[in-house]
């Protein structure tokens, strides 16, 4: 599966930067592949290894206050792996080809 997930602590001023650090480190120390956008973390895995890397990231962010923001999209196939680059592969594809 894929995850995409975006988690902020609330009421913690106007910079999270700082907590988004500390949950991306969780991600990035799991050993998962993922990606880092501006609005979102991409992880993929398995059902449980990816919850689990949410999840502890969540608790990570948490730890910078007591309120947190947690949006999470997924993409369950089971059986596929490689998709996190796959996908945004056969999208370019199809777009060179209309330059083509």
């Amino acid at each position: 599966m894929i995850a995409a997930f975006s988690v902020a602590p609330m009421g913690h001023g106007d910079s999270v930067s700082g907590a988004v650090t500390e949950a991306v480190r969780v991600v990035r120390d799991s050993g998962l592949s993922y990606r880092l956008t501006s609005m979102f973390t991409e992880v993929e895995g398995d059902w449980d290894e990816v919850f689990d890397v949410i999840r502890r990231a969540t608790e990570a962010a948490g730890s910078h206050g007591g309120r947190v923001s947690l949006v999470i999209k997924a993409d369950i196939r089971p059986g596929w792996s490689g998709q996190l680059t796959e996908k945004v592969t056969r999208v370019t594809d199809g777009l060179d080809e209309d330059h083509a």
